[in-house]
């Protein structure tokens, strides 16, 4: 059964805005649960992306300023001029918490301002780890970030299957419920709308639907890697003497991110750093690692066993690690957008030193590896002692985020080992 309204980690940073803010936009994947948490702070909610609600506003036409509020206008992109609309509102001294704008895709060729300065974008994610309510946190990102964590002492009984069980599981709120075989059908046919629907609605006329899915998976089975799009598109097309063009691929992540389905993590930029010749390639995720799982046909007991990479080799190391990091990486980085603080990625060009996760905010940087194992060695940390090498206080803490069972510093080189479910925000 579904249950009532869980606390989410945006929740209040939305409160904060709209107790200054005449207009914020909410903005995400569809089913991530934008809707839910929008209407309980609402006083008038259209829902455009519904016909008889869309034509009722359009016959309505009453100005939004006159409504009380907040006025929530759901899936705004049906009508994409309200976002100019509610612009001129905020212009002409709307109320703060006035407007709620949430939306699942951004609407393509739409002559809309920006909404800079009016309008403030929050981005909204299926469930992080510390949202799923496995277990209570006891490393905090931003004492972390703030070099308070001086002690670490927690455990939980969350084992490795148990992981792979939250990658199938997914985020969206609204599938957690279903048992797995049909949480997979639900999963498999969001991604047959995404193909089938989504990509005419955001003006792209798919000519080969099996080459879109294809290149899906290539995306998914590249995932926590810096593959170029034009290796994703061979990956998708082996064989076929007639490979649609480069373009083609640059035009499928355009239309995802519009989506808000791709959460690629860019590289680091540490400026004002000694650390130089950086990669400046993204490394790709899909907004919910569930996703990835589904379009490369894996279950929970499929990622449990660490099945072989199926598309790139065994290079790219175990596909089931990295579903790990992007559930990881899913929850950084909405802890790191309620924290203000920017997450990327840290790998040198020749390749001698990478690490999954960088957060920082302001000068404070915490360094952050993902292991899909219970136990750590100094092999595993090699990278964040190097890290702290090069910048000394600025690292506020270096971690590796595990698979295991308790939380602890490491007695050798003082890095951070905890279990994912115990970092929360």
């Amino acid at each position: 059964m579904k249950g009532t309204y869980k606390q989410r980690i945006v929740d209040p940073v939305l409160d904060q805005l709209m107790a200054e803010t005449a207009a914020v936009s909410l903005a995400g994947p569809k089913a991530v649960g934008k809707t839910a948490t929008a209407e309980r702070r609402a006083h008038k909610v259209f829902r455009l992306d519904q016909a008889a609600s869309r034509e009722a506003f359009l016959l309505e036409r009453r100005p939004l300023a006159e409504l009380k509020g907040p006025v929530l206008i759901d899936e705004w992109q049906h009508v994409p001029e309200v976002w100019d609309e509610v612009r001129r509102d905020v212009d002409d001294g709307a109320p703060a918490g006035q407007f709620i704008l949430a939306g699942s895709a951004a609407p393509v060729g739409a002559h809309i301002h920006s909404g800079a300065g009016r309008i403030v974008q929050v981005r909204m994610r299926p469930l992080s780890l510390a949202e799923r309510a496995l277990a209570e946190p006891v490393v905090s990102l931003d004492a972390a970030l703030k070099g308070e964590v001086a002690h670490v002492e927690g455990s939980t009984t969350m084992a490795p299957a148990d992981y792979a069980r939250e990658i199938a599981a997914s985020g969206f709120p609204g599938l957690r419920h279903y048992s797995e075989p049909v949480r997979q059908r639900h999963l498999q046919a969001y991604i047959d709308n995404v193909v089938s629907r989504e990509f005419a609605e955001q003006g792209l006329l798919v000519r080969r639907p099996e080459t879109l899915r294809r290149w899906l998976r290539a995306y998914a089975a590249a995932t926590g890697t810096t593959t170029g799009y034009d290796t994703l598109l061979a990956a998708a097309t082996p064989g076929e003497g007639d490979k649609p063009a480069a373009k083609t691929a640059i035009a499928y992540r355009d239309i995802l991110q519009s989506l808000w389905l791709l959460d690629e993590v860019g590289p680091w930029d540490p400026s004002g750093s000694s650390i130089k010749r950086l990669s400046k390639t993204p490394k790709h995720f899909l907004a919910d690692p569930a996703l990835a799982a589904r379009l490369l046909g894996l279950g929970a007991q499929d990622i449990a066993e660490g099945p072989v990479e199926p598309i790139f080799g065994p290079k790219f190391g175990s596909i089931a690690g990295r579903l790990f990091e992007a559930l990881v990486g899913l929850s950084l980085l909405t802890y790191g957008d309620a924290l203000g603080a920017h997450v990327s990625y840290l790998r040198t060009r020749n390749g001698d030193h990478e690490i999954d996760f960088i957060v920082q905010r302001g000068r404070r940087v915490v360094a952050i590896e993902v292991k899909l194992t219970p136990s750590v060695t100094a092999e595993d940390t090699r990278h964040l002692v190097w890290l702290r090498d090069q910048l000394g206080e600025q690292l506020a803490a270096a971690i590796v985020v595990t698979t295991g069972s308790r939380a602890f510093r490491r007695r050798d080189d003082g890095v951070l080992v905890v279990p994912a479910v115990l970092l929360g925000p």
